[in-house]
């Protein structure tokens, strides 16, 4: 079976290939190759094979080409509204930051009000003593009046009874001019000194009544003092409350260790007290001890809100963000991998700053980080600013925020020149940007 079906095989390939030869002549020799119809099937078949390759290769070539063009369009329109999204963010960024000094300027313009209302509070309050210890003397003054005048009318009730009885001034006055003229002049002298208690008793009354009327116009002063006063501190500690509250740290807590730990300028002040004879306050003393203690907590936050990282470590005008807190693709290994922090791309040596007030404890290299700034802060909070090409602090070091202490660069594992800035809470990492948010109306 096998014979037959290879000489028919063999048969139908005679009639499509015919066996040919080629002849190879030389000077002295001539020679042939023969081509059996086997050997032009295997020649046919490799050359068709050889020109589909070509025609599906080109194909692919030209596919090729038509989508890497597609996508660069596509890549050209991505990047034009990833720049449309930059200048709306730039625009919002220095909105934001016109907004932070307006709200800056309030809250400056707050304290200078704070600090003249409260002289005048002082001011006012002495005053309103001096009132009080003047109405002390008028008073006493009108009441030995009071007794002078009683007096007198009793001498006179005395002159009058002598009248009824015998020894009445006419009929001494026939034996003894001399007493009847004495009696005479002391009469005329008890008058006049009469009218004039009772004048000064008239002048003392209406005294009393301008006092009155000045210390209640006093009064209401430093009420509409106090209300300016009590606006004006809700107005600047709401704003910092909920930036702390923002940033997820409990403020009670937060405000309690600044006042144990803060031993220098922003102390606790002194309660406010006008009276030294162990009375019991009064309303305007204890309004007035009230807003002593929101000063005092508005000083607190203040320092607070130095030692916690709520500015940015970068000039936000001359970089932009590259990455975010988060999970991400790797740019080394292409694998997804927790990205602990935030990368701000930018020009090599661009200046970078401490986000708050704290001690270096880390300047030098570190695998992965290559140069790194650590610096540890209050609350358990501690950042980090790696890729440095120049640090500019030692270990040991204590900074505040705002202070220039490295320039960027590319080093350690870094695939071009960039922050890389991490915010840790007890050792563990969290979003940095939770804190710049928090801050952007406030600072």
């Amino acid at each position: 079976m096998r014979t037959r079906l290879a000489i028919k095989i063999h048969g139908f390939l005679e009639r499509r290939f015919p066996e040919r030869r080629v002849f190879l002549k030389s000077d002295t020799d001539t020679r042939f190759i023969r081509l059996r119809p086997e050997t032009q099937l295997i020649a046919v078949a490799g050359t068709c094979v050889i020109v589909a390759w070509g025609i599906v290769a080109t194909a692919i070539v030209l596919m090729d080409s038509i989508g890497s063009g597609n996508f660069r369009e596509q890549a050209k329109r991505d990047q034009e509204t990833y720049r449309e999204r930059l200048n709306v963010l730039s625009q919002e960024r220095d909105a934001r930051a016109h907004e932070a000094l307006a709200a800056q300027n309030r809250f400056n313009a707050a304290l200078a009000q704070i600090s003249v209302m409260q002289s005048e509070i002082l001011a006012s309050e002495t005053h309103r003593h001096e009132l009080e210890t003047g109405i002390e003397v008028i008073q006493t003054t009108l009441r030995q009046t009071m007794q002078d005048r009683e007096s007198a009318r009793n001498q006179l009730t005395q002159l009058q009874q002598q009248e009824t009885t015998g020894d009445s001034p006419q009929a001494l006055a026939s034996s003894a001019p001399a007493q009847m003229d004495f009696v005479a002049a002391a009469l005329a002298d008890t008058a006049l000194e009469r009218d004039q208690i009772l004048a000064d008793s008239q002048a003392a009354l209406e005294a009393r009544d301008e006092l009155e009327k000045e210390i209640r116009l006093m009064d209401d002063r430093n009420d509409q003092i106090f209300r300016q006063l009590e606006e004006a501190m809700a107005i600047s500690v709401e704003p910092l409350d909920k930036m702390f509250r923002s940033a997820g740290m409990p403020t009670d807590r937060i405000l309690e260790q600044v006042r144990r730990g803060y031993s220098g300028q922003g102390g606790p002040l002194d309660p406010f007290s006008l009276s030294t004879r162990g009375e019991e306050p009064t309303a305007d003393e204890l309004r007035a001890n009230l807003l002593l203690n929101q000063m005092d907590q508005l000083n607190l936050y203040r320092i607070a809100a130095q030692q916690a990282p709520f500015a940015t470590p970068v000039n936000l005008g001359t970089v932009r963000q590259t990455s975010g807190y988060g999970y991400r693709r790797d740019p080394k290994t292409g694998g997804r991998r927790l990205h602990k922090g935030s990368d701000f791309a930018g020009r090599t040596g661009t200046d970078i700053f401490s986000t708050a007030d704290g001690v270096v404890t880390q300047a030098g290299w570190q695998s992965g980080y290559g140069k790194l700034v650590t610096i540890q802060h209050a609350f358990g909070i501690e950042t980090r600013y790696a890729h440095n090409s120049n640090i500019r602090v030692k270990v040991g070091q204590r900074v505040s925020r705002g202070d220039h202490i490295s320039d960027m660069g590319n080093t350690g594992r870094s695939t071009g020149t960039h922050l890389h800035y991490e915010v840790r809470v007890n050792g563990k990492p969290v979003n940095p940007m939770i804190y710049i948010k928090a801050a952007r109306n406030v600072f």
